[in-house]
């Protein structure tokens, strides 16, 4: 009876045309084989049934053909056919029969011969996933519920977009999404057009990865099945592909925090640093404003984690707690002293992710550099901020790109980041290549309060904007002519007198006007080192024209600290190559040490380069350098001696 009611069931699915839909069924090939091998490829099967996801087995609705070929490279362990058949190596089921495969090692990435069959089955079953097709009244219902949807929102005329969408439901190497995660990003510029490149090289888990689009989602989908750790080493990814399936296998519990190098100037700092993703209360745009440099004619951007303190719950008084802040900037990393314009027009540059603290961002650029800083709050919601941080994260330790000046620059990269880390789909079609007009791209389309820069006054106030130290020098200047008779109109002319003429003044100073000179000289320090750097540059390129010698040892440890100090813009370089993805608690005790031992070493090398790049100087150069320093020292005191003299504490 019962199989005269299965027997009936078929023939009526024949006359309606739909086919019997049952989940995926993998079917041994037994011709050939005896007891003890179909025994051991049948467990490799059914284990494998056993690690994919539900869903997946649903939609992949067909009968998979697995069988033995004698026909394959000597390296290689299985091929899927788009006919739903699956071809394994027999090279290697003899150690699969005997049990010899489960410790046989390899030079794989999942360790054994076993291991690696497993990850094989899964791994081409995706690939077969990944192109899979609807049965065609299945196909035809779908089309016709696409052409409904179109319709009731207006647009007609897309029935090929419709089968497209129809034919490839079930894909994933060509998701728009996935595509931004794995480091396939838009084209700035070519609206739809990929990059070729694939920058997210360092820290794979297996280089074969980034050869496609297809085999990045295969390979990832191996490690997502089979090992527990890689939602803690990919969380993104991971979120991607739990979200597609709605399910998870068993996975580790991951650690709170996110480790990060921090390229800090302070050699002195342990640089391994942790940044816990709900601590973060708000991400801003910061922007440098332009100056007359060819490589910062159109401002520099970079994204400021706006992060609490310890204890403080997330809210607007976080802002204050600037020692918190980190800095996100893309910057071109420079292995040698000079940086070319031509270089960076053709991609010379490696272009990494380095994390900064605020105050250094901050002295750098309105100390320094004499360019102001806007900090505009982006807005976004909790879970993006989340994401963006656990992607950012990962773009640290994964990513080194090539910089381009004009299309794979500060901007260009930033709006890469926010588009992947946050999935706001506002960002899909917003293309700048200037980091001013990033901004002004983001504010309209809502993205960016601007609104916080109307008032400058609460702007400074409240750390939205931090100014150039050019008006805070011209003020002191102002102070100082309002005593001394000086001839001078602005600060600028001032600070281009010799050292020893301004020195002059300084004992008929009073105590109000002595601090302002302490503040001026301070600024006449950083612009002779400026112009020392630069001046240093000049000498490097034309060291044959030297006859010296002189630059023969800082050239050796002017080398030695660029080839130290790689790991603050390249941190994974400070791991063996076995891990991959953000590093894990055993792996971040090495860093710690290794970080330490490499920051020491730093410092010492900056304490030597110092006094040997002095020897470089032109002698009236380090001259003005000495005289300066001896101005600071001297100016300091006779402001110390002033305040004790007013009855005030020494200082």
């Amino acid at each position: 009876m019962n199989n005269v009611r299965v027997w009936l069931l078929g023939c009526a699915l024949t006359l309606t045309g739909t086919p019997a839909l049952a989940d995926l069924q993998l079917e041994l090939q037994v011709a050939g084989l005896d007891a003890q091998q179909v025994e051991a490829s049948q467990r490799l099967l059914d284990e494998a049934m056993a690690k994919l996801p539900p869903l997946f087995k649903q939609r992949l609705d067909r009968t998979v053909q697995v069988g033995w070929s004698d026909h394959m490279p000597a390296n290689a362990y299985g091929q899927a056919s788009p006919v739903s058949t699956l071809e394994l190596n027999r090279r290697l089921l003899p150690s699969l029969a005997d049990g010899s495969a489960a410790t046989e090692p390899t030079q794989r990435p999942h360790g054994t011969v076993r291991a690696e069959l497993l990850a094989t089955v899964l791994h081409e079953l995706t690939h077969i996933y990944d192109r899979a097709r609807l049965w065609p009244s299945q196909e035809q219902s779908l089309i016709a519920r696409c052409k409904r949807q179109q319709g009731t929102l207006g647009k007609v005329g897309l029935p090929g977009q419709c089968r497209g969408q129809a034919e490839r439901r079930f894909t994933l190497s060509d998701d728009p999404r996935l595509l931004d995660l794995a480091g396939w990003q838009q084209y700035v510029g070519r609206r739809g057009e990929r990059e070729q490149h694939n920058g997210q090289f360092v820290r794979s888990p297996d280089s074969y990865e980034l050869s496609t689009p297809k085999e990045y989602i295969a390979v990832n989908m191996e490690y997502f099945l089979l090992d527990p750790s890689y939602g803690c080493r990919r969380p993104a990814l991971n979120q991607y592909l739990r979200e597609h399936f709605g399910w998870a296998p068993p996975q580790d519990t991951c650690a709170k925090t996110l480790p990060f190098i921090n390229a800090g100037s302070d050699f002195a700092r342990q640089p391994l640093g942790e940044v816990d993703p709900e601590r973060v209360y708000e991400v801003d745009f910061l922007l440098a404003e332009a100056n007359q440099n060819l490589v910062s004619r159109w401002g520099h951007s970079m994204l400021r984690l706006v992060i609490c303190k310890p204890g403080r719950p997330r809210g607007p008084d976080c802002r204050l707690d600037l020692d918190q802040s980190l800095v996100l900037s893309y910057r071109a990393f420079v292995n040698d002293v000079q940086l070319s314009s031509w270089d960076g027009l053709v991609g010379v540059y490696p272009s990494r992710l380095f994390v900064l603290p605020l105050g250094q961002v901050i002295d750098e650029y309105t100390k320094t550099e004499l360019r102001s800083l806007a900090s505009v709050p982006l807005k976004l919601n909790r879970e993006e901020i989340e994401n963006l941080v656990r992607q950012a994260a990962e773009m640290h330790w994964s990513y080194d790109g090539n910089y381009w000046f004009l299309s794979n620059n500060c901007a260009v990269e930033s709006l890469k980041l926010l588009r992947s880390g946050t999935a706001n789909p506002k960002l899909n079609d917003l293309d700048s290549i200037m980091p001013n007009g990033l901004l002004a791209v983001l504010s309209g389309r809502g993205l960016a309060d601007t609104r916080v820069l109307d008032n400058p006054r609460e702007a400074l106030r409240l750390g939205y904007r931090f100014d150039s130290y050019r008006d805070r020098y011209q003020a002191m200047f102002e102070v100082l002519k309002k005593q001394l008779p000086v001839e001078q109109k602005a600060v600028e002319d001032w600070l281009a007198l010799d050292a020893e003429q301004r020195r002059s003044w300084f004992a008929k100073a009073d105590l109000r006007t002595s601090a302002a000179l302490l503040l001026l000289e301070q600024a006449g320090l950083r612009r002779q080192l400026l112009l020392a750097q630069d001046e240093v540059k000049q000498r490097y390129l034309n060291a044959a024209a030297l006859k010296d010698g002189s630059i023969d040892k800082a050239d050796a440890t002017l080398k030695q600290m660029l080839a130290n100090s790689g790991f603050l813009s390249r941190p994974a370089e400070l791991l063996d190559s076995t891990g991959y993805g953000l590093p894990q608690p055993e792996e971040r005790k090495h860093l710690e040490t290794v970080s330490r031992e490499r920051q020491a070493q730093l410092l010492r090398l900056s304490t030597s380069l110092d006094q040997e790049v002095r020897a470089l100087l032109e002698p009236s150069r380090a001259k003005q350098i000495a005289a300066v320093e001896a101005n600071v020292k001297q100016i300091g005191e006779h402001l110390r001696a002033l305040h004790k003299a007013a009855g005030g504490l020494q200082l």
